[in-house]
């Protein structure tokens, strides 16, 4: 019989995350969405019992991975705000977003977000995005924010608290039919043979 390991959030957000990051290839200029439902983590249905104390042992998860990867987070508001994305304004800007109007609080945006909006410097929201990847922790949908050709990742943790977990990385679309050719033979380990 499997031994059961008890991991804290924190950790369970640390593994999850970590393993989409290898299997995205995610780096340094990368975004990842984290969509998450606290009340779902803490075993409840959606939006009935959002914690700020969870969103912030989340938080501390994602920020770990995050800076070991270099790749930037943006974090998913609840439909109260239109599933809008709290991020650092230099991001914004960077990718030459438009910024709305709100600030995420637990009871219209979403635990998560008002703690990662509470946690930033310069904090601002951002109505869409096209992100390279996004861990979905309680099932609130993140599919609109990521990129068009999304790849499911099944990681090994199906469960952070008491919510399920999906997430998923993205490639660009294959285009050109049965000619094409989409890695050069450097890439593909391939020869050339004279």
């Amino acid at each position: 019989m499997d031994k059961v390991v008890e991991l804290s959030l924190t950790e369970a957000t640390v593994t999850v995350l970590r393993e989409l990051a290898e299997a995205g290839n995610l780096g340094s200029g990368k975004i990842v969405v984290l969509g998450v439902s606290t009340s779902e983590v803490a075993g409840v249905r959606i939006g009935t019992g959002g914690a700020l104390e969870v969103a912030q042992q989340l938080l501390e998860g994602a920020r770990l991975v995050a800076a070991e990867k270099g790749f930037h987070l943006v974090y998913q508001c609840c439909e109260h705000l239109n599933r809008a994305l709290v991020m650092e304004r230099s991001l914004l800007e960077s990718l030459g977003l438009s910024e709305v109007s709100a600030v995420p609080i637990p009871g219209a945006g979403g635990s998560m977000a008002a703690a990662a909006y509470r946690s930033m410097k310069d904090p601002v929201l951002a109505e869409t995005i096209e992100a390279h990847a996004g861990l979905d922790i309680g099932e609130t949908l993140i599919g609109m924010h990521l990129r068009r050709v999304a790849v499911p990742f099944r990681p090994t943790l199906r469960y952070i608290g008491a919510a399920r977990v999906n997430a998923a990385w993205t490639r660009p679309p294959l285009i050109g039919g049965e000619r094409a050719v989409y890695r050069t033979l450097e890439q593909s380990g391939s020869q050339v043979c004279d």
